[in-house]
């Protein structure tokens, strides 16, 4: 079960806070983007243009047991293999071949 309202003393904040939280950070950067990408064009070195960061994240993304877990290792996923593609297009050009024979019939 989820964990998320285990701990009735402290309520999440509502979701509509979070998302408008999430979206003034993503306009912030854009602009700040924005203004680096004009100080780059007007001469200046990239190396000396100060690039935009993220100051605010969810509290979900602070902790680290999560981030230990999602960083493991992953499960292969068979579709994404060569062999998994060459027996579809194999598959494929057999089915190609009955119909050719179905039709010469």
């Amino acid at each position: 079960m989820s964990q998320r309202h285990r701990n009735q003393e402290v309520a999440p904040p509502p979701k509509m806070d979070l998302r408008a939280h999430a979206h003034n950070e993503r306009h912030r950067i854009n602009s700040e983007l924005h203004a680096v990408a004009a100080q780059v064009s007007a001469g200046y070195e990239p190396d000396e243009v100060h690039e935009p960061g993220r100051a605010w994240v969810p509290t979900g993304h602070h902790d680290a047991e999560k981030a230990a877990k999602a960083t493991g290792p992953k499960r292969m996923r068979h579709w994404k293999v060569k062999e998994w593609k060459r027996r579809s297009t194999v598959r494929k050009a057999k089915a190609q071949a009955s119909r050719l024979v179905a039709e010469q019939a």
